[in-house]
């Protein structure tokens, strides 16, 4: 915006020229905060100018806009936008669905028509109305946005928006036949296997957040293989060992055509602890196209139940497959129980439960939002320095 304003309205028609191009106007990022009175007169004002000045200079070359819901409609409005493409909302809830993710909508031929990257980032808790809960909440998105091949939802924070839930509606609700990267939390495994059933024909890209992993046997969902994914990212908090072994696994092993994998996963009750060699048999050989591989996987179990008490270094000689790059450990054993984690360097961790006495290396943690820390065994000194 700065370079925009220091280009347009200078007398100078070169300059003018040149602001106006492609280079400049492509994607707007146009979020603003409301924190104060004070801000928000100041950001008010810009929009103003924003609006009465620029953007109906510009509008055939956006192709993304980046928004707060504040400010939505009256940069929509300003202009016309024939190659907007892209849209990211801010502080998006369940009222913004009521008013203009309808027919009657003054966004209707931009919304249904246009718009195939769609990314809503909830601020803080939507609104519990019966009308938008839940399912029938991306369900109303997802049939009024006709053109989607990208829909991102997720929030601040992992509790401020509902899970999607799947498992006890048809294949034809959220379904789509052009839909190929889709981020998303959901409450179940259950709803994670009903969406990869067949309802999303051309998924390419699948990052979900898994609620609860608990796993409903007498539910049936179509097991065959998926060729057309190419990036899969796993975030669950916790599951037992056999919902792992037994759900988890399987599920890798219909990606054969697979480049990118993403895991955060927290195990309990396992027997054996996840080393290099237990990812190579059981998931890598499955997946022979993958070359980026990113990793967290914390397990908590009774340390009696453990088969082979290893220590860092004898799990970490494991890592021997190329994929795996750089890759740290921690291993605690408590009095009753034992806490392991393995992860690569390249995963982005925002956050870590049951770290104990001992600590990982501190460049994995500049993501890091929330920390849950064990102590069965008194820390010493030197954890805190």
């Amino acid at each position: 915006m700065d370079v925009l304003y220091s280009l347009l309205d200078v007398d100078n028609q070169r300059l003018d020229i040149i602001a106006q191009e492609n280079m400049f106007t492509n994607t707007l990022n146009f979020v603003l905060t409301t924190a104060t009175d004070d801000i928000f007169s100041l950001n008010d004002t810009i929009v103003e100018r924003f609006c009465t000045n620029i953007l109906p200079r510009i509008h055939h070359n956006v192709k993304s806009l980046i928004l707060d819901s504040v400010s939505m409609e009256r940069i929509l409005l300003a202009a016309d936008y024939p190659n907007l493409t892209e849209l990211k909302l801010f502080n998006f809830n369940d009222t913004i669905v009521s008013y203009y993710f309808i027919d009657q909508s003054p966004f209707q031929r931009i919304f249904q028509r246009q718009i195939t990257d769609l990314i809503l980032v909830f601020e803080k808790d939507s609104d519990k109305s019966e009308k938008y809960e839940k399912i029938y909440l991306y369900e109303y998105i997802f049939k009024f946005f006709k053109n989607l091949k990208h829909l991102s939802i997720f929030g601040s924070s992992p509790c401020c928006f509902p899970p999607l839930v799947l498992h006890d509606f048809p294949l034809t609700t959220f379904s789509s036949s052009i839909l190929n990267k889709l981020c998303i939390r959901v409450m179940t495994f259950d709803d994670c296997l009903a969406l990869l059933d067949g309802r999303l024909k051309q998924l390419t890209t699948l990052i979900v957040g898994i609620i609860d992993l608990e796993y409903d046997s007498s539910n049936v969902y179509n097991m065959d293989d998926l060729p057309n994914l190419k990036c899969f990212s796993l975030s669950a908090h916790c599951c037992l060992s056999d919902t792992y072994d037994t759900q988890i696994l399987p599920l890798f092993r219909r990606m054969s055509n697979l480049e990118e994998l993403n895991i955060y996963i927290g195990i309990k009750n396992r027997t054996v602890f996840i080393d290099g060699i237990h990812m190579n048999n059981e998931i890598l050989v499955h997946m022979p196209w993958l070359h980026i591989f990113s990793f967290n996987i914390n397990m908590k179990t009774e340390i009696d139940r453990v088969v082979h008490h290893l220590s860092k270094d004898d799990i970490q000689r494991t890592f021997t497959n190329n994929i795996f790059q750089q890759v740290d450990c921690i291993i605690n054993y408590g009095y009753s129980t034992v806490m392991c984690h393995v992860f690569s360097s390249s995963f982005r961790c925002y956050y870590l439960t049951y770290i104990g006495y001992t600590f990982p290396n501190i460049n994995y943690l500049q993501t890091l939002e929330d920390l849950m820390i064990y102590d069965e065994v008194p820390f010493k000194d030197e954890f805190f320095y």
